[in-house]
């Protein structure tokens, strides 16, 4: 990011701006930014092995600089401090990528096997029931639910849990049964 300034006539810069005071020694920050941009990124550049990073490091450090220009600018080593700076958010970004690649190396891929041809099957046969017979189903055989939790869960009386699931068992046997015998037939 190129920070470019018209020449000043000696206006006091309009009300709300960013920009800050003019230093009482004359520094002007364009000037300090242009003559010092390069070099500190090089430098930091040989630090992290990464052109593009240190632009962004050193860019980084220079716009804290500017928002702090009429303290920094009395400094008897400004370039000390954004270069301090940089070196810092270097090393902050260092530990980050540090923590997250240490973080991604714990996180390990669990190969599971596919779904069997049984459980495919069964899917598939629970999918034709009527919703509220494959609820009850689902929530008797894989929930451990008995039929009168089901029933208050529903809100229906016991007895139409129990036609549910006798009228779900039935169709699920007879469609796993067509189901065995189209792939038996293969």
């Amino acid at each position: 990011m190129m920070m470019t300034r018209e020449p000043r006539l000696r206006v006091p810069p309009p009300e709300g701006t960013a920009e800050p005071p003019e230093p009482p020694d004359g520094i002007d920050f364009d000037g300090f930014y242009h003559a010092h941009f390069r070099s500190l990124t090089l430098q930091l550049a040989a630090y992290c092995g990464d052109l593009s990073q240190a632009q962004d490091l050193v860019q980084e450090a220079f716009c804290r600089a500017f928002a702090r220009w009429s303290r920094v600018s009395r400094y008897d080593d400004p370039v000390a401090w954004v270069r301090h700076v940089a070196w810092n958010l270097a090393t902050s970004r260092w530990r980050q990528l540090r923590t997250a690649h240490s973080w991604l190396r714990r996180q390990r891929e669990e190969h599971v096997p596919g779904p069997g041809p049984d459980r495919v099957a069964l899917m598939a046969a629970l999918a034709q029931l009527p919703t509220s017979q494959r609820r009850a189903v689902v929530l008797h055989y894989l929930a451990d639910l008995s039929v009168t939790q089901i029933a208050q869960q529903e809100g229906v009386p016991e007895g139409t849990v129990k036609s549910w699931l006798h009228r779900g068992r039935a169709a699920l046997a007879a469609e796993l049964a067509t189901t065995n015998e189209v792939n038996n037939h293969d």
